[in-house]
């Protein structure tokens, strides 16, 4: 049985917790990253393994984690980009009949550090009031932790695409599907990929530095923005080549997708005070009134009063009124803040990949008619 280390975790205004240490033990004794809390009650393999948590240190306010182990089939990429977990109680004993590995040593085998015996609830209330910061944990001691924690500066400004995109593009989904779609990867989940395909759709996954003239020239039935970390605006590149895409093909984009386009067609992104990340928000569907239960996993939202004459909002926030979604019907594109793919999550927005076939559709009959 591995010893148990006391370990701390020490944000950038001097707050201090005391836990133990777990998962990988970094050689300088910390790890760094903006702290923030994520309420899903279930999941947590999906949500150490999304890319959008590059530069972050995840807190589950679910206080029992780990309980049904880890199976690769639920991974959502290669590997974690997340700089840390923290966790109330990480159970030792996983029962599941999936489990192929308890989550301590998928944290280990990963080199994801992880410290447990945190309380959740005065974490949780702390970020809430003071908003999400840089923070750091481990075995060094608290000056150290401290000095790290300052260092670190946060997301603003940074780009952590960079961190997670594909080196080279790739090819997911049958050669005879319907569509053929090019996704820009600014840190895409394979719950994603899946559904994309599901749709009817062969997907290039291109990087997210590839030029909208290479993008354009692959003659794609539509265009997908991914998901992805940190700040929308300091993604270099990214907002100029979506922005030469738009109009040329239906867009669609999710997340940190949605801030670029909207950032493409001219409006204003800023952080939230601490993001929502979690696996129950409600989000009102404008245009019909109905109410879908979201997933959803971002620091950074669009300003509502910056949106340009053309696009509209098409979803909104049922907890903070904060937009959910947008949509420009003569660019052929809309966006949505959270993630209807889920994974994990609930399904009730998993139509909207469905309408971005029939844009595509609708795209490929008026060529012809034309």
């Amino acid at each position: 049985m591995t010893k148990l280390e006391t370990a701390l975790l020490v944000l950038a205004d001097g707050t201090t917790f005391e836990g133990i240490a777990v998962g990988h033990r970094p050689a300088s004794g910390a790890a760094a990253g903006e702290v923030v809390f994520n309420t899903a009650l279930a999941g947590y393999q999906e949500i150490v393994t999304d890319p959008s948590y590059a530069g972050q240190i995840i807190t589950f306010t679910y206080p029992h984690i780990g309980n049904y182990g880890i199976n690769a089939d639920d991974d959502q990429a290669a590997r974690p980009h997340c700089r840390g977990v923290i966790v109330r109680d990480l159970a030792r004993r996983p029962s599941n009949w999936r489990a192929t590995d308890d989550l301590d040593g998928f944290l280990r085998r990963h080199q994801i550090p992880a410290i447990s015996a945190i309380d959740p609830r005065r974490l949780t209330r702390h970020i809430r009031d003071a908003g999400a910061m840089p923070g750091a944990f481990g075995v060094a001691d608290r000056d150290t932790l401290l000095a790290a924690a300052v260092a670190d500066g946060g997301t603003d400004g940074r780009d952590l695409v960079a961190e997670v995109t594909t080196a080279e593009p790739y090819t997911v989904g049958p050669d005879d599907a319907g569509y053929y779609v090019v996704a820009y990867d600014f840190g895409i989940k394979r719950a994603i990929l899946d559904q994309l395909v599901a749709s009817g759709c062969q997907v290039e996954v291109v990087p997210a530095s590839t030029p909208a003239a290479a993008v354009l020239a692959r003659e794609p039935d539509g265009v997908f923005l991914s998901n992805g970390p940190g700040d929308p605006a300091g993604v270099v590149g990214a907002k100029e080549n979506v922005g030469a895409v738009l109009g040329k093909v239906p867009v669609f984009g999710i997340c940190l997708g949605h801030q670029i386009m909207t950032l493409a067609l001219g409006a204003r992104t800023f952080k939230l005070q601490f993001g929502h990340h979690g696996a129950n928000h409600p989000v009102r569907h404008v245009a019909s009134g109905r109410v879908e239960i979201t997933r959803q996993n971002h620091n950074y939202a669009v300003d509502v009063s910056s949106l340009p004459e053309g696009s509209h909002v098409t979803h909104v926030n049922l907890n903070d009124g904060d937009i959910e979604g947008v949509g420009t019907p003569d660019r052929v594109a809309f966006s949505v803040q959270y993630h209807p793919e889920a994974g994990p999550g609930p399904h009730d927005a998993r139509y909207l990949f469905d309408d971005f076939t029939a844009l595509m559709r609708q795209g490929a009959d008026e060529r012809v008619g034309g």
